[in-house]
């Protein structure tokens, strides 16, 4: 906390921002596109048929996320890309943006540095915004317990690449542009259903019959087993996520996808923390 806000002068930020971003957090994400990416990618002089990695950055960007004719793209002497005219163009587009479409740009250029998803979380969480890099795409989360909780999961051998498969597909659903809440349950909880399988060596068992041969050999509560199993009941009863739509069935939203997304995470890791 602040001298200023620790004495009253200037206000507390407490609460999670979900519709904007703040000035401070647009300034400090403007910051970190300049230092880690266009600052930090050499010059724009090309080579021959080759272009140095900000050239190709800047490239990308124009074809690739603006969809921009490459023709509008600023060039200087001998084919290269005229870095001051184009990080101005940047700039203005950057600072009129609404803040949907600007994280949007924040997630396609968070690809070009190595480290930039995790600065970019730092800041994030600092600036009390709603969203997290997890898995390379930006998501809303509820709190840094969940991304954690997440990314393990999603961290899994190879031995269990069929669930990380599964999670990342429901991820994928859960935050595109158009989220599909149905179908981001039902890879999260196949997640949970392909890691039982291969705990239990059985290709054909349900996750309910899996999750009791896995309570008695593994030791697992009956009243955790008992509250997963129910989840599963959730997804799959005559109105629920697994079957067709009818009339009258249970609208699915974000708070539904999310939460049994988080907990079908948290549910793989102390399954793998078991056997």
């Amino acid at each position: 906390m602040k001298f200023s806000e620790r004495i009253g002068r200037t206000p507390i930020k407490v609460e999670i921002e979900r519709e904007g971003i703040s000035h401070e957090l647009k300034n400090t994400l403007w910051n970190l596109i300049l230092q880690l990416i266009v600052n930090n990618r050499g010059n724009v002089v090309q080579y021959g048929s080759q272009y140095s990695p900000l050239a190709y950055y800047y490239r990308a960007l124009w074809m690739n996320f603006f969809k921009w004719p490459l023709d509008n793209l600023p060039m200087g002497m001998y084919g290269g890309v005229n870095k001051d005219k184009t990080d101005k163009v940047l700039r203005e587009w950057f600072f009129d943006a609404d803040w949907a479409i600007l994280l949007d740009f924040i997630e396609f250029s968070s690809g070009f540095h190595d480290e930039f998803r995790t600065i970019c979380n730092h800041y994030l969480k600092l600036e009390m915004s709603a969203y997290r890099f997890v898995d390379n795409v930006l998501v809303e989360i509820g709190s840094d317990e969940e991304v954690v909780e997440v990314e393990s999961a999603m961290k899994v051998s190879n031995k269990y690449s069929s669930v990380s498969i599964h999670l990342k597909a429901g991820l994928e659903l859960l935050s595109r542009k158009n989220p599909d809440y149905r179908n981001s349950i039902k890879e999260s909880i196949s997640a949970v259903e392909a890691l039982c399988k291969i705990i239990t060596k059985n290709d054909k068992t349900t996750l309910g019959q899996a999750l009791k041969e896995i309570e008695v050999k593994h030791d697992i509560p009956g009243s955790l087993k008992s509250a997963f199993s129910s989840l599963y009941g959730y997804t799959s009863d005559s109105g629920g996520i697994r079957h067709s739509l009818l009339e009258g069935d249970v609208n699915i939203d974000l708070e539904e996808a999310r939460f049994m997304f988080v907990t079908c995470s948290a549910f793989i890791n102390y399954l793998l923390c078991k056997v």
